[in-house]
């Protein structure tokens, strides 16, 4: 998690990121001494309310800003801050107005400050305070919602930042539990119509208090902050079946019936279970690799593993970019024995482009190509330059298909890019790997490809069953598929008269398929809403619904659309591309100039991006026992795309052996040559497994092509094999 809280100006963070963790340079002279966070948790929604306060413990006057990094799933829509007699508010504004008033304005300055702070990672929201004079406070009001995540176990997970809470309290052993609760208010709500089972908190808390005889609902409050200065993590475990879940929120009843907010809103969470089944040989699924033409000469290696542990009935494409991009094939083509050989032949027919670097034009191009039925489309994306000045361009085309595609990056020693490959992989729920060496490359892209060709559930529907007179319009619909380990969250309005005023219960039913095994999971949820005055579920649809109408090109000459945009985005304090955030500054004895509009007579923050980043890299371990790799190259190289190998002179001089001792060995002449050539290459191998991890998406479609045949008697072939390479692989080594 990326810091939060307040920058003092003029003074320089510095800090190291290593696998989430972060070490940082705190200056404690603008001291965080109280927090008071109330926590709404609804299945997988949480709505916050928090009031924060500090102090500057310096004798001299700091100029200070506020900080708070968001994901692409999280939407600020309250933030105020009192300092003295001057409160200083967020608000939204319609674009064009909001870009008028900047232009007059020249409090810009402090943003880019921000901007050039080196440890300040991705977008954040974030304002300028101003002035804060010794020994005085400045309170800060911050109310977010949030989709979280799903944990490994099946729990929703919560995180707060370390930075906003009191740090005077940590390893101060005289301080009282009276004195610590007096400054840590930190009270969590949670409901789910499912039930409430337990919570897994790392910070000393209160027991889990049931508020409803049926336990749809509990409180927890946190007696202490957690230790070793880690940030707050709350796991929510929930009873019943986890596949799906439903809330509904009631209307907002001052606003129209008919419109978003005078009709009641479902939030629908898809959660399949999924199977740990071994892929198929017709594994779906789209693998596009894009490659910086700057290294194309290092990946290569790369390239060719991955290629070769594709599986047969999959479709892909290579494209390499520079200043210019150009495809292997004018569209992804069928993983065959033909096209795998095609490709293989033109990877060293590339030349290196040291130019410029046109990612956004090669993923537009991609994005304008539709997508294959039953193939979701994952992209590997290796890059080693600096993206010149259109990554919010590119971010813009991430998001606008973030539903239909999952992205797994690879920038090289720390580039330039790194950021925007985090960006990419947050926003397309990927992973993001640091590489360092040419072997490191290859590890981390099959380990990659590993989790691309997990199972997961595909042709996915909903099915509605309410009582007569009531209908769903979908705001944001169900993906065409979901990768194992992940979640989709769905809303959809509710509309119409009940025939029957007492029908209060309704039903959904999930529908996919893994493989070709369908599942269906019906869900029967109550249509009595639950009432929250802050409306996060109407919020979190909003959002979704706004980003939408910007994906389907809505533009200010459809002035009806537009209108209604931005009427939306500030009804409900939703950002969005229609609108832009602005601090307006106060005096608290003028507040009636708030009341009435009046233009604010100082603006001191800009639109924060709307694509918000949150940094999570790993560096991988690098392989520190090399093996013989043009041999382990040259074997890979002639496996053949269903997973076998030809008993060739070139296998048996890349296995090192003579034509002779190939023949002599050979368990009878009932073996077919091909079955005793694959089992000769997959024990040699097996034997550099322990040295490298690549090899094993190529054991693994070997072994399935060794079990569709007939008559290879392996035992037979295994001891002659083993007899020959000297090595000891039993059957089990195989999984057959």
């Amino acid at each position: 998690m990326r810091p939060s809280g307040m920058l003092r100006k003029h003074r320089m963070y510095r800090g190291l990121f290593d696998r989430g963790m972060w070490f940082f340079s705190i200056y404690q002279e603008i001291q965080l001494e109280s927090v008071a966070v109330n926590v709404t948790i609804q299945d997988f929604v949480a709505d916050v309310e928090s009031k924060l306060f500090f102090r500057n413990k310096q004798q001299v006057s700091e100029e200070i800003m506020f900080i708070f990094p968001v994901d692409p799933d999280t939407v600020v829509y309250t933030f105020y801050a009192t300092m003295g007699d001057t409160r200083i508010e967020a608000m939204l504004w319609d674009k064009e107005e909001a870009q008028k008033l900047h232009k007059a304005t020249s409090g810009m300055e402090n943003l880019r400050y921000l901007q050039d702070q080196p440890d300040i990672w991705g977008p954040v929201f974030a304002c300028f305070l101003g002035t804060l004079p010794p020994n005085r406070d400045v309170a800060i009001n911050l109310c977010y919602i949030q989709e979280l995540p799903l944990h490994t176990d099946g729990a929703a997970l919560f995180c707060w930042s370390r930075y906003l809470l009191p740090q005077h309290m940590r390893f101060n052993w005289q301080i009282s539990e009276d004195e610590i609760l007096e400054n840590l208010h930190f009270r969590i709500c949670l409901q789910s119509a499912c039930g409430v089972s337990h919570v897994d908190i790392n910070s000393s808390h209160t027991p889990l208090q049931y508020t409803a005889p049926d336990q749809t609902s509990a409180e927890v409050s946190l007696k202490s902050t957690p230790w070793h200065f880690d940030d707050l993590q709350l796991l929510v475990y929930y009873k019943g079946p986890h596949n799906l879940s439903a809330v509904v929120e009631s209307r907002d009843p001052k606003a129209a019936p008919g419109s978003l907010l005078g009709d009641p809103v479902v939030m629908v969470t898809l959660k399949p279970s999924i199977p740990e089944v071994v892929p198929s040989t017709g594994q779906l699924g789209e693998f596009l690799f894009l490659i910086d033409c700057s290294l194309f000469q290092d990946a290569q290696n790369t390239l060719l593993f991955l290629l070769k542990s594709l599986p047969v009935g999959c479709y892909f494409n290579i494209y390499s970019f520079g200043a210019t991009f150009k495809a292997f094939y004018p569209q992804s083509v069928e993983y065959t024995q033909e096209s795998m050989d095609n490709a293989v032949r033109r990877l060293s027919s590339i030349c290196p482009d040291l130019g410029g670097c046109d990612l956004l034009g090669l993923l537009k191009s991609i994005y304008s190509t539709p997508l294959l039925h039953e193939h979701p489309r994952q992209l590997f994306i290796f890059i080693q330059r600096k993206i010149s000045s259109e990554e919010e361009a590119i971010m813009a085309e991430v998001h606008r298909y973030r539903d239909d595609q999952r992205c797994f990056c690879f920038p090289v020693n720390s580039c330039d890019s790194f950021k925007l490959c985090q960006a990419i992989s947050l926003e397309t729920k990927g992973e993001c790997v640091c590489i360092h060496s040419k072997l490191d490359m290859t590890s981390e892209a099959v380990k990659c490809l590993q989790q691309a060709l997990k199972p997961l559930a595909s042709e996915i529907s909903l099915h509605w069953d309410l009582p007569p007179g009531l209908e769903v319009t979908m705001i944001r619909k169900a993906p065409e598929s979901i990768f194992q380990g992940h979640q989709s969250i769905i809303y959809a309005q509710i509309h119409g008269q009940a025939q029957d005023p007492e029908a209060d219960v309704a039903a959904v039913t999930l529908k996919y398929l893994v493989g070709s095994q369908s599942f269906d999971y019906t869900l029967r949820f109550s249509l009595l809403p639950s009432a929250d005055d802050r409306l996060p579920v109407h919020r979190m649809a909003m959002m979704h619904l706004l980003w939408k109408l910007s994906r389907d090109g809505t533009s200010r000459s459809e002035k009806d659309i537009w209108q209604n945009a931005v009427t939306f985005s500030l009804s409900l304090g939703v950002q969005s591309p229609f609108t832009s955030s602005i601090a307006v500054r106060m005096e608290l004895m003028d507040t009636w100039h708030h009341e009435q509009e009046s233009p604010p007579e100082e603006l001191v923050m800009e639109e924060p991006p709307p694509f918000h980043i949150s940094w999570d890299w790993k560096i991988s371990p690098l392989s520190t026992r090399l093996c013989d790799f043009s041999s382990l190259r040259a074997v890979v190289a002639l496996q053949k795309a269903n997973g076998s190998w030809d008993l060739t002179s070139a296998l048996t001089s890349a296995l090192r052996l003579s034509k002779a001792e190939v023949k002599g060995q050979r368990p009878s002449k009932h073996v077919k040559p091909t079955a005793w050539a694959t089992v000769l290459a997959l024990v040699w191998l097996h034997r550099y497994k322990w040295r490298v991890s690549w090899s094993e998406l190529l054991e693994a479609k070997s072994c399935r092509w060794l079990r569709d045949q007939t008559e290879i008697h392996l035992d037979e072939c295994l001891e002659a094999a083993n007899s020959l390479l000297g090595c000891l692989v039993e059957p089990i080594s195989f999984r057959m």
